[in-house]
């Protein structure tokens, strides 16, 4: 008998039903012929050998034993070339289409389907060779084209959204039925087939969309069908490039249209700096919430979509609006919030959380040390003019921005709060003198900074035990570091005699307690209260210590020129000529020229105006802003030329952009 005929046999009568089924003594005969030739041949075969020649012929009987095939893999053997080879395309076209069968909506019997593709598996003995070769490439060319055939339709009648949820529903089908029935191997290479036939061959097509495709997403704030954008395309081998392209077309649409929006109202209306900071910075705070709800809400927070985010903003945010960068622009806001009588009117934790904003929107300007310095321009006049609405919001931003960029970039401005001063100091005076048509007294130029009261208190003291020494006026003085604060405008103001005496005082006095500090007397940032005696009643002026000066002339002369008035103050034409516009071509017109235009000359001449009458008892008269721009770019652009002479080039930029403006 050949050995197809004696295979088949075995196979007859173990396949036959009970009682005809002899498998159990198929099996029991198979062991009892294994023991029959172990004892009549192996073991006698054994026996008869001793020493070296015993163990040679151990292991020859052992390797005939071990090539000997199990029945298990003689039954499988003899199964894969009778059964197999022959019904195994009949057996794959058949479980394919029960698959193409659910795929369309229909009941199947999926436990049938898991064993018959078990067959697939274990005839390979341990190899995926067969399930791969004999129904997996079939299986996934049939997917490829079934969902070919369904994407060709689908992409021209359903819009982007219902594309995408019909896209998301069959890869979860798919993924479904590799856990039921397919080989866990499968997966991978099933769900880049549908994937390749639904969303990559028709990407373009879908994302671009006219009615519904990204860019209408993004436009209508879809966050539910971009997160399902996100989820289908970050699969994909790059797949998620397209969207963030478009992404960023729109992040960039959003901030052109601001501009724009901007440029126009500040052609229509002359707006004040104040709403012109305000604006923008809002903006820019109201856009980077709006994009980044899409990043972390939409797009899983993915680092591809805040790199263009931050991108974009970079760019936004380092231009020049209406001749300001966007840095001062920024400190300026920060002003806005944390003096008193901002416009910003804002509740506690809505300055916290609003402080928290502008530190984060910092880190798309590049230009961080400007704003350092404009932000530290700022606080000094709020400490130095006591318009610090709260000290715990001002050591709070401070606190933010050491923890973002570290302790050297507020190093200076945290000594500014904490009220520490070093060896080269400012001086800044408080005068109260009465005059004889005026009544002249500058009230808290600065803070009640520790140590500047401390030295106050030591002053008063020594004016006690001094009479000798005391000018008959009230003086309070502050001093204040140089090294820490900004630097500030000074000059030789020629001060009225009444204020003379008592500088010489506090001169006396400091010495005596150092002689190897400086001190450098500002004028610029005192705000002088003025009893000015008119006609109708008594007005409280408040004005500066330039204003002053320039009005306790009047208490000895009817009528000045403007030359009179430069020699007798020595001050400089700009000087000069900003303090007398406010005090004769501003809204109170406490001085009086013979030309009525709204400039001031050389040529012209100026009286006290003693009819001058106000609804108010107390009025205040500012000086016209000076533009401190360009000095604190270019203190900025010289320190990055001195200490870090090969990172200035940015500077030069905007120091050269501001020259222009």
């Amino acid at each position: 008998m050949t050995w197809r005929v004696i295979t088949s046999t075995i196979y007859n009568m173990c396949t036959q039903r009970y009682p005809h089924d002899y498998s159990q003594q198929l099996y029991e005969k198979y062991k009892e012929a294994f023991e029959e030739y172990i004892n009549s041949t192996v073991l006698s075969s054994l026996r008869e050998k001793h020493n070296e020649f015993m163990l040679r012929e151990l292991m020859k009987r052992w390797e005939y034993h071990k090539s000997l095939p199990s029945l298990k893999e003689v039954g499988l053997t003899c199964f894969r070339g009778l059964v197999y080879q022959e019904l195994k395309s009949k057996a794959r076209d058949a479980v394919i289409a029960l698959i193409d069968q659910e795929r369309e909506g229909e009941q199947i019997d999926r436990a049938l389907l898991k064993n018959v593709l078990g067959i697939f598996v274990e005839i390979g003995m341990g190899e995926m060779e067969f399930y791969e070769n004999d129904f997996e490439d079939a299986m996934l060319k049939d997917t490829a084209a079934y969902y070919s055939r369904k994407a060709s339709n689908w992409i021209v009648e359903d819009s982007c959204p219902d594309y995408m949820l019909k896209a998301e529903e069959c890869l979860k089908k798919e993924k479904d039925r590799v856990s039921h029935y397919l080989h866990s191997s499968s997966e991978t290479k099933l769900l880049e087939k549908v994937q390749n036939e639904l969303l990559v061959v028709y990407t373009n097509q879908l994302l671009e969309k006219e009615h519904s495709g990204c860019r209408v997403l993004l436009r209508d704030d879809k966050v539910e069908d971009l997160s399902r954008m996100y989820r289908l395309f970050h699969r994909i081998p790059k797949g998620l490039e397209p969207v963030a392209n478009m992404f960023k077309q729109h992040v960039t649409e959003g901030m052109v249209l601001v501009q724009q929006a901007e440029d126009s109202a500040s052609n229509k209306a002359e707006s004040s700096s104040g709403s012109q900071e305000q604006v923008f910075v809002r903006k820019v705070i109201e856009l980077d919430d709006k994009y980044m709800a899409y990043v972390i809400d939409g797009f899983a927070n993915n680092s591809l979509f805040h790199k263009v985010l931050k991108e974009e903003f970079e760019v936004f945010c380092n231009k020049f609006f209406a001749g300001c960068s966007s840095a001062e622009l920024l400190a300026s806001y920060c002003d806005n919030i944390l003096k008193k009588g901002g416009s910003e009117k804002l509740s506690d934790d809505a300055i916290e959380e609003t402080l928290d904003k502008v530190v984060k929107c910092l880190a798309f300007f590049s230009d961080k040390d400007l704003f350092a310095e404009f932000y530290r321009k700022k606080l000094s006049q709020r400490l130095l003019v006591d318009k610090s609405a709260n000290d715990d919001h001002e050591r709070l931003i401070l606190t933010k921005l050491k923890q973002q960029y570290g302790g050297q970039f507020t190093s200076k401005m945290e000594r500014m709060v904490r009220r520490v001063y070093s060896t080269t100091n400012f001086i800044f005076p408080s005068f109260k003198l009465s005059c004889q048509h005026l009544l002249f007294e500058i009230t808290k130029p600065v803070t009640d900074l520790t140590l500047a009261k401390e030295n106050q208190s030591h002053f008063q003291e020594y004016l006690s035990n001094n009479s000798a020494a005391n000018p008959g006026i009230d003086l309070t003085v502050r001093v204040l570091t140089t090294v820490f604060w900004p630097s500030y405008k000074s000059s030789d103001l020629s001060l009225p005699v009444e204020m003379v005496k008592c500088v010489e005082v506090f001169k006396e006095f400091y010495q005596m307690k150092t002689k190897h500090r400086k001190l450098t007397w500002i004028y610029s940032l005192d705000t002088c209260n003025i009893n000015g005696k008119f006609e109708s009643k008594t007005i409280e002026l408040i004005v500066g210590t330039y204003q002053a000066a320039a009005l306790l002339l009047f208490n000895a002369s009817d009528r000045l020129s403007y030359s009179d008035i430069k020699s007798q103050l020595n001050l400089a034409d700009d000087d000069l000529i900003r303090l007398l516009q406010s005090l004769s071509c501003a809204k109170y017109k406490i001085l009086t020229k013979e030309t009525s235009n709204r400039t001031v000359s050389s040529t012209d001449h100026f009286e006290f105006n003693s009819k001058f009458t106000d609804k108010m008892r107390r009025i205040r008269i500012p000086l016209p802003p000076v533009d401190e721009r360009k000095k604190v770019v270019e203190d900025v652009y010289k320190w990055y030329r001195e200490e870090l002479p090969e990172t200035f080039c940015h500077l030069q930029y905007i120091s050269s952009s501001l020259r222009n403006v």
